[in-house]
């Protein structure tokens, strides 16, 4: 096995399964504690994702739960969500552990700093969503109810619809990483995706269309913060071509000594 590799220990396909399973029950239980830890403040962890629908809603209304047991499952269900959501970085790190000793050293450069920056992108697109995103919606939502019709939102539909929508932002916020990557593996290169902009651009308000509810605040939140995404990844697309290339003149400069 090439040098480069970080391990060249041989391991057999037993020892893999096994290895595999380790991490996957270390990941299991690091969520289990955290969700133990979160869970006697599931009601207020609860109140505290409902606030930018609550603080919207009409004076006089509240949320309702239709369902007999939804006033337990729901604050249980985002307990648990949560706990995953916090959990990522140990998760990831147990991935990244079992991966690891497959790569080559300058996978590992490229690799490592993905994947904290993926975490992070993650976790800012959910901030964006909550702190952006969710207060001018919910407000365009109850301004535009029809006279006499009361905004009493279930519990549970309201879980449901923003966990989506913290996907949805989360997921987009990974573009830098995609485009990172898609260059990185010569799948395409910088110099086309920008010669695409405007399909992107077209493509990002498509995506925000598909992702979001149907109104013209929450898909532009959605389209322009992936367009300026799309744009810091051409620059850190440069950067790892660059990077690239220099690598690969010292290796034909060592070759050749």
């Amino acid at each position: 096995m090439s040098e480069e590799y970080g391990d060249d220990t041989p391991q057999t396909l037993i020892s893999h399964l096994l290895e595999l399973r380790d991490r996957l029950l270390k990941a299991v239980v690091a969520v289990l504690v955290v969700f133990l830890c979160l869970f006697y403040f599931s009601r207020e962890l609860y109140t505290l994702v409902a606030r930018p629908l609550m603080d919207a809603m009409p004076v006089g209304t509240q949320m309702i739960a239709t369902g007999v047991a939804s006033p337990f499952l729901a604050p249980f269900k985002l307990t648990l969500y949560l706990s995953i959501f916090a959990a990522m970085p140990f998760i990831l790190h147990q991935a990244w552990a079992f991966v690891a000793p497959g790569l080559y050293k300058h996978e590992k450069r490229l690799a490592v700093p993905l994947l904290a920056s993926s975490v992070l992108l993650f976790y800012a697109g959910a901030a964006f969503a909550y702190f952006v995103v969710f207060p001018l919606m919910f407000k365009f939502f109850t301004t535009v109810a029809p006279e006499g019709v009361a905004v009493t939102t279930d519990i549970s539909s309201y879980l449901d619809f923003v966990l989506a929508l913290f996907l949805a932002f989360g997921v987009a916020f990974e573009l830098p990483i995609a485009i990172v990557l898609l260059v990185a593996t010569g799948i395409t290169t910088v110099e086309k995706l920008a010669a695409s902009r405007a399909y992107v651009v077209v493509g990002c308000f498509v995506i925000g269309m598909l992702l979001t509810p149907p109104d013209i605040v929450s898909q532009t939140l959605l389209a322009v913060p992936m367009w300026l995404l799309f744009e810091i990844g051409l620059i850190f697309g440069r950067l790892v071509r660059r990077q690239q290339v220099e690598r690969q003149e010292q290796e034909d400069a060592g070759d050749q000594d």
